[in-house]
């Protein structure tokens, strides 16, 4: 009998209080509502019982009295000229709180694959949900799923909501309070008000159509597979070594050649054209970029895209990798509080939107997610996690998560297969990998 999931039962989790709150967005918010929602989970190898599970029932209520947004519900504002405004009402509608069981999967079912195996997918909730949905639909469902010998958590996350920061700062305080009462004043409270130029019309107003959109993405065609990439403190730490001594004038940093390194062995094993144009995109918080800075605990996305483009026989030339990590350290460094300012008003003037990536772009590598976030901090009361694991089936994403050692950093790459295979007999790839 092969792995599956079962559901024993489906709840609504509210906050202790409703409030009566609503947030406009921005626009670092609302580019993502055509986008999926935002998937990460963690797995403990400790046998869940049932006081346990109630245990996560009453924490995650308490947390939500402090994150009022994420029981709340997306409102879509019709305005006249085809125009819409978009607010997030914390009418405590509540989250999605599903208890399932995979009765036939072990802990090393999950970790002792080559690849991530597929039932991975069905810890979460929400498969196939975009974020505009969040109208109707909780903007976090929460799945606890028992194993043999072990539990993963899964949460979905309305990504117009919270980017990556943000929706660590709610587990990370759930966790919190579920290992020390529901009573505990979490650690860090969250800023929930959103930042707006002085003399900004509120709600944005923005032309949208809520309409189904073609699933662009096709998984199985392409036979799209997930695998983790484990790279130790001290073989990042070589490779960084070996990078900036190549360069004079930038110092690059240890995850801007880990990336570039990853994005070589993409490009080596697709075997793309020397003077075809290959893209990186990747993500860079603005809170500590603005002047004055925005909150660290700002609660909702404060999260911008920038893209290498860079020719592949450039990239995969001698010192190609020194190259494409300058690139991408000069590209971070250009976004001043000046320059993200114009690109906040420039969106205002001609508002553009996250679209799903379609599978066929085989030139663009897409990082999400950060090694920053306290992803092994995350005791419930009854350990710290064993992994994490994002679930994303798009041509090209890669999720960054710190691993489990000190120091240590986790690719999970989602690429076609052969790539896959292909990477993995990548010697100057894989010999920064730790197998």
């Amino acid at each position: 009998m092969g792995a599956v999931v079962r559901v024993l039962s489906t709840d609504t989790i509210k906050a202790p209080k409703s409030s009566d709150r609503e947030i406009d967005l921005t626009p670092w918010d609302l580019r993502f509502l055509p986008a999926s929602t935002n998937k990460k989970g963690l797995l403990y190898h400790h046998q869940a019982v049932a006081n346990q599970i109630q245990r996560l029932r009453h924490s995650l209520s308490s947390a939500l009295a402090f994150f009022q947004p994420l029981a709340g519900r997306l409102k879509i504002t019709e305005h006249r000229d085809n125009m819409v405004s978009c607010s997030v009402t914390c009418n405590n509608a509540g989250v999605l709180f599903i208890h399932a069981i995979a009765e036939n999967t072990c802990v090393a079912d999950i970790l002792g694959p080559t690849y991530v195996p597929p039932i991975v997918g069905s810890f979460f909730a929400f498969i196939g949900v975009r974020n505009y949905e969040g109208t109707s639909k909780p903007l976090l469902g929460v799945q606890v799923t028992e194993l043999v010998d072990g539990v993963f958590i899964g949460c979905t996350f309305n990504h117009v909501v919270v980017d990556g920061k943000s929706l660590w700062h709610f587990i990370n305080s759930w966790a919190e309070i579920s290992r020390n009462g529901c009573h505990h004043q979490i650690s860090k409270l969250p800023t929930l008000e959103h930042w707006f130029p002085n003399d900004i019309q509120r709600p944005i107003q923005f032309p949208f159509t809520m309409e189904p959109q073609k699933n662009h993405f096709d998984g199985e065609k392409l036979s799209l597979s997930e695998r983790v990439f484990h790279f130790t403190k001290e073989k990042i730490m070589q490779l960084k070594s070996k990078v900036n001594a190549e360069t004079c004038t930038i110092k690059i940093s240890s995850l801007q050649v880990l990336l570039t390194h990853l994005w070589c062995s993409v490009i080596r094993c697709k075997q793309v054209d020397p003077q075809e144009e290959v893209h990186n995109m990747f993500m860079i918080g603005v809170r500590p970029r603005f002047v004055p800075p925005l909150p660290e605990d700002y609660f909702g996305n404060t999260i911008i895209g920038c893209i290498v483009k860079m020719k592949a026989g450039e990239l995969l030339e001698l010192g190609g990798l020194c190259k494409g990590a300058c690139e991408m350290n000069k590209l971070i460094a250009s976004h001043s509080d000046e320059k993200l300012k114009n690109q906040y008003e420039s969106w205002l003037r001609n508002p553009t939107f996250v679209r799903q990536a379609s599978t066929t772009d085989t030139n663009l590598l897409l990082i999400s997610s950060s090694p920053w976030f306290d992803v092994y901090g995350n005791d419930f009361g009854w350990g710290k996690p064993v992994a994490v694991r994002s679930s994303y089936k798009i041509n090209g994403i890669v999720s960054v998560f710190a691993g489990i050692e000190e120091g240590s950093i986790d690719l999970q790459v989602c690429l076609p297969y052969k790539i896959l295979e292909a990477m993995g007999n990548d010697i100057q790839f894989m010999d920064v990998v730790f197998n």
